[in-house]
């Protein structure tokens, strides 16, 4: 462990799926076409079985679909045209004789299925279906016609595409990772790979937790002394691994230090550089200041600031929040963190109905104190803690009681509702939040030195710090929440931080 990095421990311990298709009877192998021709039908049923015997060792060839149509309706219900699609072999094979054999190398088969008019396509990924609406198809297509392969905009005129298209065949490509369909209206051939169709299935979904474009989040209290998530300077400037060990820290943990930063503002800008621009707001770009009072705030100052988040009065409150003090000739001055994402969680476990209330109670934030600044969010008021309305996780905490503006009728009640809430249980509630995070449990104190820098999720992580006398100067930056996932989902999700654009 770097020196600076063992002192700043030291003091404070002291001192507190791979999918292949396959549709009907058979497993799809090779390049099989799902085809209709359902003029006046209402429901057509794509199924395909294999032709390839089993004592065969040759893989199927690249083939076409040969359509049949029973004079006697056996699998489908009467009126509905039932497809069997067979594999070209080096003779013809009858439906019937292809229905002899076995599936191949799968036990649960899987199938393609068109109906409601050819408008809706159903696919079966290893037991699980999911249908996909045809205008959704067409909407999605990724060919360079609608899809501008450099920019990664959409093309195509989706006011343009009928809301009854059709779907006149489908085609699985030879190693089966991809399927490309053909629209009736205009013959235009879309190729979604399968994967992709999986992880953004939606009736129902049928994507893996793995192929979430999510966050698996460590939390953490005061333990995480024992193992601080550090990464070297010299490392992270020196390329993208280093950069994204330094992300996936952040990412995971929510707070990252980064030892051996010459302590000068300037190595410090260019550390924040490697992450995105800076974010300017009215305390300026970047900033590099000590307790001289040069903003009215209490952070210029030598006061103690308790646990917790910056810019809560910002409609988007900054993203990251990087510190470095350059230097230090004095007494105090401790940094404490605070995982919010775990205090939350340990207020729900304790009393489920004051996280509810925090969640959903509007509060009204506020920044006055320069000359001709007056800043509040839009909206008016946030809840303390935001859940996400597409995952109901947790995804922002916005905390700091100092900026709290008047409490009134417009957000004494919760949102989408005009019942007014109790004014003492909203204080309880506020009392229970602040207990837990004035847990030494839950507190991280740490004293940073001069090539100590430390970067924390402000959506997250909470920060303050003991009084202090003396002399402390410190220079760091904001960055914009968007720009810092952006890094992340390009250096440290790979293919996952592409599946949902």
């Amino acid at each position: 462990m770097n020196p600076v990095l063992r002192r700043a421990v030291t003091a404070t311990a002291t001192s507190a799926a791979s999918v292949t298709a396959t549709t009907g009877q058979g497993f799809f192998r090779g390049s099989q076409r799902l085809s209709s021709t359902l003029s006046g039908t209402s429901n057509s049923r794509l199924a395909a079985t294999s032709t390839a015997s089993p004592s065969e060792s040759s893989p199927p060839k690249k083939g076409f679909a040969s359509l049949s149509q029973p004079s006697q309706p056996t699998g489908p219900s009467a009126g509905q045209v039932d497809v069997r699609l067979v594999s070209r072999l080096t003779r013809p094979v009858s439906p019937t004789r292809a229905q002899k054999h076995r599936p191949l190398a799968q036990s649960v088969p899987e199938s393609a299925v068109l109906s409601e008019r050819n408008s809706v396509l159903t696919l079966d990924f290893g037991g699980k279906a999911s249908s996909f609406d045809s205008v959704w198809l067409r909407d999605h297509c990724r060919c360079p016609v609608c899809f501008h392969t450099e920019t990664k905009q959409r093309l195509v005129d989706t006011f343009e595409i009928p809301l009854d298209i059709q779907i006149s065949s489908a085609t699985l490509s030879q190693n089966g990772k991809s399927i490309e369909i053909t629209f009736q209206n205009d013959n235009h051939k879309s190729v979604f790979d399968l994967d992709w169709l999986r992880s953004n299935s939606y009736n129902p979904r049928v994507a893996t937790k793995s192929e979430d474009v999510g966050r698996t989040f460590k939390l953490w209290g005061s333990e995480i002394t024992k193992s601080i998530p550090v990464v070297d300077f010299d490392k992270v400037m020196a390329g993208d691994e280093g950069l994204a060990e330094w992300l996936n820290l952040i990412d995971k943990f929510g707070i990252a230090f980064v030892q051996g930063v010459p302590p000068t503002p300037e190595a410090t800008e260019a550390l924040g550089c490697r992450i995105s621009f800076i974010r300017e707001t009215h305390y300026g770009k970047f900033w590099d200041f000590t307790a001289n009072n040069a903003h009215a705030d209490t952070a210029y100052t030598g006061l103690a600031l308790q646990s917790h988040t910056d810019t809560t009065y910002f409609t988007d409150p900054i993203g990251l929040q990087l510190f470095h003090i350059t230097e230090f000739t004095g007494v105090g001055g401790k940094s404490v963190y605070v995982d919010g994402f775990n205090a939350a969680a340990e207020l729900k476990r304790t009393y489920p109905e004051y996280y509810k209330l925090l969640t959903e109670v509007p509060v009204p934030t506020h920044s006055a104190g320069d000359p001709k600044v007056v800043i509040a969010p839009s909206p008016r008021a946030y809840p303390i803690l935001n859940i996400d309305p597409l995952t109901k996780q947790l995804y922002q905490v916005r905390w700091n009681n100092d900026d709290r503006s008047v409490l009134n009728s417009k957000t004494l009640k919760r949102l989408g509702s005009d019942e007014p809430v109790s004014v003492k249980d909203f204080y309880a509630a506020l009392k229970a939040w602040v207990s837990i995070l004035r847990d030494p449990k839950y507190e991280t104190w740490i004293q940073l030195e001069p090539g100590l820098a430390v970067i924390v999720d402000n959506w997250r992580v909470l920060h303050g710090r003991s009084a202090f006398t003396g002399h402390r100067r410190v220079c760091g930056s904001y960055h914009g929440y968007d720009d810092y996932r952006s890094r992340v989902r390009d250096l440290c999700y790979g293919r996952l931080g592409r599946l949902d654009i």
